[in-house]
This record gives C-alpha cells, sequence and structure tokens, in this order.
C-alpha cells in the first residue's frame, strides 16, 4: 500500500505528522475497546487506521518506534528467558478460607494498630483475579521491563510477550507522569479466550490446559511471542512497586492516578469502612463471579491507607495488611452414565465422561474430563460412579473424586482401549507416556493435521498446499489420507474456491516434483511420534532406504546415535500398522521414490556431532547445520556423553549448562568456524 502524500511538504515530515496522529488514535480507541468495552467505531474502521499505520511504517521504516501499536506482534523465538530481580519483592498474600477468618484479619490489624475493637479501619477491596503476577517498568512514561513474579525476588523478562497485550500501553498519556514507575498486575485469560484456546488444543491432540491461570500462565512464558501474540492476554494493574517522580498516600490514590494514565484497572475496585462492608462486598462478588467474563477466586482486602501498610509492616513472604479471602470451590455431585472415547489430532484417546446433567453456578454440565486411564485407576473411577464434579472455568469440568461409599456394586469398571474408535487401528502406549495413541495415517481426526504436515516445508515442501487447500480437499472428500495427493488431478483442483487454471497446474508440478524428495524429508513427512528432522536424517543414511528402516529390529535402531528405547518402538509401532504400509505402498505406486543423499565420506568432521545453543550471529541454523553435514558430521537436538562439541551462541541455555556438566567440549561461534576453515563466512 503505497500512499500519496501532499507534494508542497517534507514526505518525510508529513509522515511523522500522520504516524503521530495514527499511534494516537489507535491507543485511544484501544483502550476504549479493551479497558472500557465502549468502542466508538467499528472493527473495519479501525483495520483501516491499523493498516494506514503500518503502510507508512513501511515507507518510512526510521520512524519505527518501539512504542508503536503496530510492534505488538510476536517478535523472533527466544532461546531462553533472562532472569530479572525485582527491587522490592512480589510477596504473597496470607489466605483467609472464611469470613471469620477474614474477621480475625481484621481483629489482628486493630490489635497491632492499637484500635479499639469498635473503630474501623478504611480498605480497598479487590477481585482476585485467577491469573499469573507480573511487574512492569515504565520510564519517563514508556514500557521498558516487563517480568513474572517468580520466587518473588527474581522472576523472568517476558517484556517482548507482554508487549502484546492490547489492552497495556506502551507509553502512558498525560500530566505529571512519574519518571519511574513499576506497577504490579495479573495477566490473565478471558473465559472466551481459554475455551477457544481449549478447543484448538484438543482438535489437536494435546491436552487442555486445567484452567485459566495455567493458559495464562503459559501463554505469557511462550519463548516464542507469535504464539502469546495469537492468545488475546489481558491485565488489571493493582500495586506499586518502586516510583520515583511521584508520591501517593493511598490504594485508591494509587489506582486513580495509575487509571489517569491509560493503565488497565479492574472497575470493580471498591472502597469500604470497615469489615462487615468488606465481607458484605465479598459476598457480593461471589454471586457477580458467575456472571464475569473472566476466573476470580475470591476477593483481596487491602488496608487503604499507605502510612498504615507501612506501619504494619510485612512478613518474610506476605505483607501484614492485605489478605486474599479465597472462594469455596463450585462442585455437584452426580453420576458417570457412560465414559466415551474422543480422538484428537495427534491421535491421543482421551476419555471423557458423560454425565448426568447437573448444575454448577447456573451452568448446565454433562461431560467432564477423565484425562487418561492413569488417571482412572488413580481415582478408582468407573461407569455407574456417583461423583463429585468441579468447574473451574473449564471447557469441559474435571471429576474430583468417585463417591465409591455410594456404590451398590452394579458399577463397571473401563478398561483401557485397544483399537481406535474411528478407525479400528490397535492402539499403542509409547514406553514412558502416559497417553495412549492411534498412530493410524488414515485415522479420519489425523487426517487434517497429518496431510498438512506430510507437505510442510520441512517434509515433502509441496509448495501451495497449505491449511486452505487441505482443508478444501477435506471438505470435498477428495482425499481420506496422505497418499490421495498423488491421485489427484487437474480438474479435482478446479472445484476449488478462487482457484486459476496456472494456480492448479503449479499445485500439480509441486506435487510431482516431491515424488523425487530425500528419504530423511519422506520419513519425517510421515509423522511418525518422536520422529524430528534430525532423526529422520540419522535413519536415511543408517539404513539407505525405506524398506530397510521398515524392517529395522529394536536392535539396529537403538544402535544409531540418539535413538533410545522409546524412539525406537515409537519406529517399530508405526512401521507394524498394516494400514500404515498400505498407505506407504499406494505412494510408492503413485511414483514417489524417496532419495538418499549419502553422508560426506571422510569428510573432517566424520563421527562427530554437534548441538547448537542460543542465538549466533553470522550464521542462521539451517547454514551451520548445513556446514557440518557437508564436512560429515550431524546435528543432534539434545547434549549427552556422545555429544562431540556444543557451539554456544549468545544467551546459550541448558543445553550448555549440561555440556559443562558432561564435559563436552564447547565452541564459540568463532571457534566453530574456525573449525571448519570457514572464517570468511559473513
Amino acid at each position: 500500500m503505497q500512499l500519496s502524500l501532499p507534494t508542497d511538504a517534507d514526505p518525510r515530515e508529513t509522515a511523522a505528522a500522520r504516524i503521530g496522529e495514527l499511534r494516537t488514535q489507535i491507543e485511544y480507541h484501544n483502550r476504549l475497546y479493551y479497558v472500557q468495552d465502549s468502542p466508538l467505531i467499528s472493527d473495519a474502521e479501525y483495520d483501516d487506521l491499523f493498516r494506514e499505520l503500518q503502510a507508512l511504517e513501511m515507507q518510512f521504516p526510521d520512524l519505527v518506534t518501539p512504542q508503536s501499536p503496530t510492534q505488538r506482534v510476536g517478535a523472533a523465538p527466544l532461546a531462553r528467558f533472562a532472569a530479572i530481580s525485582h527491587r522490592l519483592p512480589l510477596l504473597s498474600l496470607e489466605n483467609s478460607a472464611n469470613e471469620m477468618e477474614t474477621r480475625d484479619f481484621d481483629l489482628r490489624l486493630k490489635k497491632t494498630l492499637g484500635l479499639a475493637v469498635e473503630q474501623e479501619i478504611d480498605y480497598t477491596c479487590e477481585p482476585k483475579i485467577d491469573g499469573l503476577a507480573i511487574e512492569l517498568i515504565y520510564t519517563d512514561g514508556v514500557l521498558t521491563t516487563a517480568s513474572t513474579r517468580g520466587d518473588g525476588f527474581t522472576g523472568e523478562d517476558v517484556t517482548v510477550n507482554v508487549r502484546t497485550i492490547r489492552s497495556l500501553p506502551l507509553q502512558l498519556c498525560g500530566a505529571t507522569i512519574p519518571s519511574l514507575l513499576e506497577v504490579r498486575g495479573e495477566v490473565f485469560l478471558s473465559l472466551e479466550a481459554f475455551q477457544r484456546i481449549n478447543r484448538d488444543k484438543e482438535e489437536s491432540g494435546e491436552p487442555p490446559f486445567a484452567n485459566p491461570r495455567n493458559a495464562a500462565a503459559g501463554s505469557l512464558r511462550q519463548l516464542d511471542p507469535r504464539i502469546t501474540a495469537q492468545r488475546p492476554l489481558s491485565i488489571f494493574c493493582y500495586a506499586p512497586g518502586v516510583v520515583e517522580g511521584a508520591v501517593f498516600t493511598s490504594q485508591q490514590g494509587f489506582l486513580g492516578a495509575i487509571a489517569g494514565w491509560g493503565l488497565p484497572v479492574n472497575p470493580l475496585v471498591r472502597h469500604v469502612r470497615g469489615i462487615e462492608q468488606a465481607i458484605a462486598l465479598y459476598r457480593e462478588m461471589q454471586v457477580q463471579r458467575e456472571s464475569l467474563p473472566y476466573e476470580i477466586d475470591g476477593m483481596v482486602i487491602k488496608v487503604d491507607s499507605y502510612a498504615v501498610q507501612q506501619e504494619l509492616g510485612e512478613k518474610s513472604r506476605s505483607p501484614r495488611w492485605a489478605a486474599a479471602c479465597k472462594f469455596p470451590p463450585r462442585q455437584a455431585e452426580t453420576v458417570i452414565e457412560d465414559i466415551l472415547l474422543s480422538v484428537g489430532r495427534t491421535g491421543v484417546i482421551t476419555p471423557v465422561a458423560q454425565l448426568r446433567p447437573v448444575e454448577i453456578s447456573g451452568v448446565t454440565v454433562s461431560r467432564a474430563t477423565l484425562h487418561n486411564w492413569n488417571e482412572i485407576a488413580l481415582k478408582d473411577i468407573r461407569i455407574g460412579d456417583s461423583v463429585l464434579i468441579e468447574r473451574a472455568g473449564d471447557v469441559i469440568p474435571a471429576v474430583v473424586r468417585a463417591l465409591t461409599e455410594k456404590r451398590s456394586g452394579a458399577e463397571k469398571e473401563l478398561p483401557p482401549p485397544t483399537h481406535c474408535p474411528k478407525c479400528g487401528s490397535e492402539l499403542v502406549q509409547i514406553i514412558d507416556e502416559v497417553a495412549i495413541r492411534c498412530m493410524g495415517l488414515i485415522c479420519p481426526p489425523q487426517i487434517r493435521r497429518s496431510i498438512i504436515h506430510f507437505a510442510s516445508r520441512n517434509a515433502m515442501d509441496i509448495e501451495g498446499l497449505g491449511d486452505k487447500c487441505v482443508e478444501q480437499l477435506l471438505s470435498l472428500g477428495l482425499v481420506k489420507s496422505v497418499a490421495d495427493i498423488y491421485t489427484l488431478t487437474k480438474d479435482d483442483f478446479m472445484r476449488f474456491e478462487r482457484m486459476g487454471d496456472k494456480l492448479a497446474g503449479n499445485l500439480l508440478a509441486s506435487i510431482e516434483k516431491s515424488k523425487r524428495q530425500e528419504l530423511w524429508r519422506f520419513v519425517f513427512g510421515l509423522g511418525i511420534r518422536h520422529v524430528g528432522e534430525q532423526t529422520a536424517k540419522a535413519l536415511a543414511q543408517a539404513f539407505g532406504s525405506l524398506e530397510q528402516i521398515e524392517k529395522a529390529s529394536m536392535e539396529e535402531l537403538t544402535s544409531i546415535r540418539d535413538i533410545g528405547e522409546t524412539v525406537a518402538q515409537s519406529i517399530r509401532t508405526f512401521f507394524e500398522n498394516r494400514e500404515n504400509l498400505a498407505v506407504i505402498e499406494r505412494m510408492l505406486k503413485s511414483g514417489v521414490s524417496p532419495t538418499v543423499k549419502r553422508k560426506k565420506v571422510g569428510g573432517k568432521l566424520t563421527g562427530t556431532s554437534f548441538v547448537f545453543t542460543g542465538a549466533l550471529s553470522r550464521l542462521t541454523r539451517e547454514k551451520a547445520q548445513l556446514l557440518v553435514e557437508d564436512a560429515g558430521g550431524s546435528v543432534v537436538g539434545s547434549v549427552s556423553k556422545k555429544t562431540g562439541y556444543v557451539v554456544a551462541g549468545e544467551e546459550a541455555g541448558s543445553k550448555l549448562v549440561k555440556a559443562r556438566e558432561l564435559g563436552i567440549s564447547i565452541l564459540s561461534e568463532e571457534e566453530f568456524l574456525t573449525l571448519l576453515d570457514q572464517e570468511e563466512i559473513a
């Protein structure tokens, strides 16, 4: 999108002015939408503003700043999180389990302060968000650092991930902004976002997050910020850390000030006089929690005056002037009428309890996850059991325990299944795994994922055969396994929406070209559990043909470097599946003929394995790996006693630590290039 700018002015100055206007407008509308829930413009109008800003910044890249709304999207993946020490510790809160304990908390404060029982303390009461505590640092109004609570004294640097939170300003607005503002907050996911993430995980065969808090924590601590950016995290700010350039005398005053600067503050925060008003508000919040779009698990009560807070002081792990008043769990009793089997996109078989419908907090529950057969055995759950179930924002509530005292003797135990309920393939349980899996290439729930993986750039590299194309192939009933890719015709592709003659021809040419891909790509593309690119390459080099890999015994497989029993068993199980062999045979009959590029014999690195950790400055990982392989060596993903060298770049992580523990030779990037006589690489 090339924008035309007025000709009677310096284009850069005009662009800079417009960029400033657009950033102000977008942040204003972000606040209205994400914080105040009162948008003034449509999504389309917002998108127009955002696209205009993106286009201007593309024309004038030197005008891009870290505070621009366009820079919220995730950056490149990190090797690990850096540690950050908190200038003031992020303490935990003392819990009170019921109203009696909350009154006891109030009495203790009065005793410490020398107040009479009938005297009242001013409190600020806030919903206790079930999320992840973080600390934000604004320097001269600009967000510079965000870190997790960690152990209270040292946390992890999650700045790049926190920047993706739309409701959080990257730059504060208004007057009298302090030169340094440390503010504590809670990162969380709305129930709607949590449910969507879990649906995606279940469809992919991954175990769902147990609750919104785990989902928020998992999203915030992603090493790949692009994944975090896809998950709509939210935040409420609630407490100060170190502040320079401003003075606050109360919790109410602090919250009012930061809200004025654009930081999100929970609108349900209330100031009350005395403990009885606090308890009345606690009861209100307990009712209100059912209609909130996010999870709260209690109410936080704080002494409002900062002077009184200072007088009360802190214990080693918690302040004396605050308490978390917890809500009781939401549970109900019902009966398991049946146990159904769900097959995920990666073949994981999940048992799901079909329940006699029961209402919990206004929601009718008819299903509950049983997770896996280890869980069923541990809790001794049977069909017909009366059970206690609990809902904590989960998509599918969980069974807490079986009420064994109510058994009649008619209850039935459910043994682990032996065959897939969708395709009939024999199920397997890999060594050291809890999950029971279907590894069939013809299993309907897995077909979409298996075809996309097979065609991906790192596997068979079939250009154009991406998500949308595969979706159309499936919806038209043109494919039922990866083998069907090689029977497609031009007429099949012409049935697609917006498919032209040239594009259809290109797709067919790409499919035809893939028939002669390297053997390791074909093996990797099959999607065998635990077989990544490096293992696929090792198999191709060791056996030289697909036929020999299919026939390989456990002993032969485990003799290969970095292939242990778990991986070997997974490979054997895959090739012992008759349906899988039939799919492979169909591909071979369609002309698929994987080739083997033999490793250089007699190279200076023959027999030497390398592990890379951290960020390299002069090489991409792909280029470094190619250099090793061209010299006869190999690149593996983990450090073991058999590893030859570990090449450590910037911010190297746990692999470097393990290498030191095992006494493995460690090379810098420069030393690695010297070893290969490649010092001149730019």
